[in-house]
């Protein structure tokens, strides 16, 4: 069988990796916006081009007899391609445009969980314009609110009071900023607690659940510094995490599971993909803080490279709505992600410049993102670079493994030494003992 990977940053890579482990060897092809050397290594075929061209891609999938599509970025989801693709009967992993509003349209996600009493919603309300917005900041407090662009602008934006937003006026002009790019915002109440990623493979009716995994967004050590796509990320050998109750983990497959069953029923289409839900776990239960109609970048990285079942017969399963929680099996162990990022970023990375791989020692775990491969060099092109997952038989052993074949990257690049750290995660099962205690 061909299948076609959309995309090539490093969550292609793992999902490269993992269908290329399947007994059924299939032919892997890929569609991306620069050459990932790591993937192309496995590839059939691999062309560069924008991932929202659909008619390229789709033609491409045509000439190229491809069997089944894996989208892995957002952008193609919001432009149609699901829909095309299927429409050229090419069975494709990743919902159609209309399913995927889940991520697209953060209004969206927050009316169909209200509409159909699905747990986990925080106060909102949606704005089009500055009628009425200072008003809601003001009766959410000082300090309390979350300001959110309705629609897809890269992982930037949401801005957090005490965060990014330290007075009202800076809210205020934040929203006015979001109306003039033709954008609707929706603002929240902010909610306190430790966030999580629950993912789930979908066949349109059954749900079946990945390991937890919790990301860490923020640029430098004991998180500080900006928000980022996500600097590394880990999952314990339970497949939950220290700071959850298994309460915790059953409401949020729940919530997952009437997501699925909501979006089904309100269009009439069954949801075939990935449905990623974010979490946070506070004092007073499970809230939503957003959804995602794709893996998650790094949270992919780590279920992925610990996945023992075929990832070919699961994806066949869902596209044909043939899925059952037997046909998913991941190893009883530990991983720790950390990615090695361009110095500056993400304000002011260096772009375009050398990095070396040559001394990680087992690069089957070593996975490429923001990378162009010319005249036999690794360019890193300015966002995140590469990542690599340690796997051990606890947090801390994984942790040991990811630091030190991190390192092993050369190149003007950082990473987070504390992601994993038995310091940073029993700092964070404190804070959550407290809250709960409050």
């Amino acid at each position: 069988m061909n299948i076609l990977i959309i995309g090539s940053a490093a969550r292609e890579h793992a999902i490269a990796s993992a269908l290329k482990r399947s007994p059924q060897q299939p032919n892997l092809c890929c569609y991306g916006s620069a050459i990932n050397p790591g993937i192309k290594q496995m590839t059939t075929h691999y062309h560069v081009g924008p991932l929202t061209d659909v008619d390229a891609i789709v033609n491409l999938a045509k000439e190229w007899e491809v069997g089944l599509a894996v989208i892995g970025p957002e952008a193609p989801l919001s432009k149609g391609l699901a829909d095309q693709l299927w429409q050229a009967l090419i069975p494709t992993i990743g919902p159609k445009k209309r399913l995927a509003q889940i991520e697209t349209s953060k209004s969206f996600a927050r009316h169909l969980m209200q509409q159909y009493h699905i747990p986990g919603l925080p106060r909102y309300r949606q704005f089009s314009d500055m009628n009425g917005v200072e008003k809601f900041l003001k009766e959410l407090g000082e300090n309390h609110y979350v300001v959110k662009a309705n629609g897809l602008m890269d992982g930037k934006g949401v801005k957090v009071a005490g965060d990014h937003l330290h007075f009202f006026q800076e809210a205020l002009a934040y929203c006015h900023d979001i109306f003039t790019l033709g954008q609707t915002i929706v603002i929240e109440e902010k909610l306190i607690g430790q966030e999580f990623s629950l993912m789930c493979f979908c066949d349109g009716k059954q749900v079946v659940p990945m390991p937890i995994v919790q990301d860490h967004k923020r640029a430098f050590i004991d998180d500080k510094g900006p928000n980022t796509g996500g600097m590394g990320s880990y999952s314990d050998v339970d497949h939950s995490l220290p700071f959850l109750s298994e309460e915790d983990v059953q409401q949020a497959k729940q919530i997952n599971q009437a997501v699925i069953h909501a979006l089904s029923t309100e269009l009439s289409d069954k949801y075939i993909g990935i449905l990623y839900g974010s979490f946070i776990a506070t004092c007073d239960g499970i809230y939503v803080i957003e959804f995602n109609a794709r893996f998650g970048d790094p949270e992919a990285l780590n279920v992925l490279t610990i996945l023992e079942s075929d990832f070919v017969a699961i994806c066949q399963a869902m596209v044909t709505e043939d899925l059952s929680s037997t046909q998913v099996r991941f190893l009883h162990q530990a991983t720790v992600c950390k990615y090695a990022v361009p110095n500056g970023y993400p304000d002011t990375p260096i772009k375009n410049v050398a990095i070396d791989i040559a001394a990680v020692k087992n690069k089957t775990r070593l996975y490429l993102a923001s990378v162009n491969a010319i005249d036999g060099k690794i360019m890193a092109t300015g966002s995140r670079t590469a990542a690599y997952v340690g796997v051990a038989d606890s947090i801390s052993a994984a942790e040991e493994i990811a630091e030190r074949e991190i390192r092993a990257i050369t190149g003007p690049l950082f990473h987070r030494e504390d992601i994993g750290t038995d310091k940073l995660i029993w700092r964070r099962v404190d804070e959550m003992r407290r809250l709960r205690a409050t």
